[in-house]
């Protein structure tokens, strides 16, 4: 495992292109933006781990659109 040290607004680049930029450091919270491809799917441990467990597959996020008369 390869440990970094980051500040407020410094980033890390993976692959040239996935960017994650840390937004703030609180307490004991981390806040983390992710740049990359809508193709490259980005979860949180826990999500992943349950996913796994179900054998259900991971969704891109969507957009509804809804018409009203």
């Amino acid at each position: 495992m390869l440990v970094l040290s980051r500040k407020t607004d410094e980033s890390i680049v993976i692959n040239e292109n996935v960017t994650a930029v840390i937004l703030s450091v609180q307490g004991g919270k981390v806040r983390i933006g992710i740049e990359a491809p809508k193709e490259v799917p980005i979860m949180r441990r826990e999500i992943a781990n349950n996913a796994n467990q179900n054998d259900l597959p991971t969704t891109q996020p969507q957009s509804r659109l809804v018409e009203f008369d």
